[in-house]
């Protein structure tokens, strides 16, 4: 039995009045295929360009190893040049991938390739990220610490995403105190014996290739797995939801320092103790449906 997914809409285009109406106010995802055709980046960007611009940099490498409780909050599990890391990415499937790399900091050139696009949100200009990732790497399934709305833009090969609303949090095992579900789920191929509650989760599936653009609501689940080697940028727009931007402020200003301090406190015991408690709270409503 596989999850309960549905193909995200696609269309080729979008006006801002339409994407307002029919995707952003019902909090619905959507793919704009050929909306970025324009931008310089469309045709700039692959391996070889970004080798050209940004070889020499040094940069934050992660896996899918499971959370350590000796590790920081997004603390990378290895460094690499960015040039050796492509030349990784194009000759052997690695599980390295890149994530949340800020091209204002770290590439400023890169800037004049594309543009803030209106979708009638007030894009964060300061936070434009890279994200890369060899063959059959994958992140966790997981929501941002920001609940915003993504924009997420693809580059170079094809990337599959599925996605849940926070609706269906209930179902996905999360971890408290934290912002993944238990990382021993496979999303892309899940033992629904094992997790017997994602049977009921609702949710969507896409796959993005080059040039196309994927908006996710605000504080939306979401794995993401590259079919082949390739990258993504996306920039993002402050949740606008007050419960949202509430719970944002939370995660940011509370969550993630209580639970970097019970790490360092409790160590194992305390990822341990998380990890059963994602499956008991989990199981519990799944019993009471």
């Amino acid at each position: 039995m596989n999850l309960n997914l549905k193909e995200i809409p696609r269309l080729e285009s979008i006006t801002k009045e339409a994407f307002i109406k029919h995707y952003f106010k019902p909090q619905k995802p959507v793919v704009i295929e050929r909306f970025i055709e324009d931008w310089p980046a469309y045709s700039k960007w692959n391996f070889d360009y970004i080798k050209s611009v940004a070889g020499e940099k040094i940069v934050p490498l992660y896996d899918d190893r499971p959370v350590d409780y000796k590790e920081g909050f997004n603390e990378p599990h290895a460094k690499m040049k960015m040039s050796d890391y492509i030349d990784l990415l194009q000759t052997k499937p690695t599980k390295y991938r890149i994530f949340l790399w800020n091209i204002l900091k770290e590439v400023p050139e890169l800037q004049a390739d594309y543009e803030y696009p209106d979708f009638g949100l007030k894009l964060m200009k300061r936070l434009p990220m890279l994200f890369f990732g060899g063959k059959d790497s994958y992140t966790f399934m997981h929501y941002d610490i920001d609940l915003a709305n993504i924009f997420h833009f693809h580059f170079e090969g094809q990337k599959q995403i599925i996605l849940f609303d926070q609706d269906q949090t209930k179902y996905l095992y999360k971890i408290p105190y934290s912002l993944i579900t238990r990382e021993d789920i496979d999303f892309s191929n899940p033992n629904l014996e094992a997790w017997p509650a994602l049977q009921k989760a609702e949710g969507y599936i896409t796959s993005l290739k080059h040039g196309e653009v994927l908006y996710m609501p605000e504080g939306y689940w979401h794995y993401m797995r590259y079919i082949t080697p390739g990258f993504s940028m996306s920039l993002r727009a402050i949740a606008r939801n007050p419960k949202n931007l509430s719970r944002a402020i939370s995660n940011i200003f509370v969550m993630r320092h209580f639970d970097n301090l019970m790490r360092r406190m409790k160590g194992q015991k305390w990822i341990d103790w998380k990890n059963e408690k994602a499956v008991v709270r989990t199981q519990a409503v799944y019993k009471n449906l």
